[in-house]
């Protein structure tokens, strides 16, 4: 038995925050998804990057509030 489903997807945003060789992004409907590793030097990189010097501001008295409210597991 076939499906054929058509889809029309926008997106007006999207933000990806960090990528591994396993993630799994998905938009729409997938019958199978098939594995793929691929990397690429597109900047011809021959060496690690130099450190950096940023440092992130914290407050040792703030405390972190998730932005999705989260419940305690029972």
């Amino acid at each position: 038995m076939n499906f054929f489903v058509t889809q029309h997807i926008v997106i007006h945003r999207f933000n990806i925050n960090s990528l591994t060789n396993s993630s799994v992004c998905q938009i729409g409907s997938s019958g199978m998804i098939k594995p793929s590793a691929q990397l690429y030097n597109t900047g011809g990189f021959t060496e690690p990057a130099p450190p950096t010097t940023f440092q992130p501001e914290q407050s040792p008295t703030e405390e972190f509030v998730p932005r999705v409210p989260l419940v305690d597991p029972s």
